[in-house]
């Protein structure tokens, strides 16, 4: 019973942790913090909404799904068939999970289209930032870190 809670707490902390993101696409990771980046302005040309898919969601929901099916079921009868329901909770525990987990790794993006003012065209693709909503001929500023890019409104 102990090996059980154990499961349970290690699937609910994979879970929470899965759920834990900033949703605006404004937040940094540690490797990027106190980095040069380029700087270049431009002006909004395109603004198209867009899916972001993080299939993070789904590894983790499909395992921990099929970890709690497989526990749910190996408390089901004895012997083949205490196999068989756990083999068969895992793996419907698993297609559940699965199915859970890809709708909490989608969010909402916007792909950017800018004209730099060097002439150049470029596409930004980020999460939809609920408190700064870009429109067609803003003014932004777009952050290059190698190939990641990061567009706001220029001051």
């Amino acid at each position: 019973m102990k090996k059980v809670g154990i499961a349970v707490l290690v699937c609910l902390s994979l879970g929470v942790t899965a759920c834990a993101q900033n949703p605006y696409g404004d937040a940094y990771t540690t490797s990027s913090a106190r980095k040069v980046q380029n700087v270049q302005y431009g002006t909004v040309v395109n603004l198209e909404p867009v899916t972001i898919d993080d299939k993070t969601g789904n590894v983790i929901g499909t395992v921990s799904g099929a970890v709690l099916g497989g526990i749910a079921g190996s408390a089901i009868g004895g012997g083949t068939g205490n196999l068989l329901a756990t083999a068969g909770g895992a793996i419907l525990g698993g297609a559940a999970g699965n199915a859970v987990g890809g709708a909490i790794g989608k969010s909402n993006g916007v792909n950017i289209t800018i004209r730099l003012d060097n002439g150049r065209t470029i596409s930004v693709v980020q999460a939809v930032n609920k408190r700064v909503l870009f429109k067609k001929g803003d003014r932004v500023q777009v952050n290059r870190q190698g190939q990641t890019a990061r567009v706001s409104l220029a001051n």
